[in-house]
């Protein structure tokens, strides 16, 4: 990069800078959101709260299924 070229998008350096910070946090929340580990702890959770009674069978079969749909990659769509 030039001396001019730098120094007129001296400006924008900022807004740089957040919108790669953003796009390392979205990187790293759909890394998380597809790891097989972590959403078979969320599936074990989801039972243990159904058996608690902290679920209906309905909200249990709903969030069951949406992260069997993480699981295997599917959007839902």
């Amino acid at each position: 990069m030039g001396l001019v070229t730098g120094l007129l998008t001296l400006p924008l350096a900022p807004v740089r800078g957040t919108m790669w910070i953003a796009e390392r946090l979205l990187d790293e929340v759909e890394r998380e959101l597809a790891d097989p580990e972590l959403i078979e702890r969320e599936l074990d959770e989801a039972d243990a709260a159904y058996e608690r009674g902290e679920l209906s069978e309905e909200e249990h079969l709903a969030l069951e299924e949406a992260l069997l749909m993480r699981l295997t990659g599917q959007t839902g769509d």
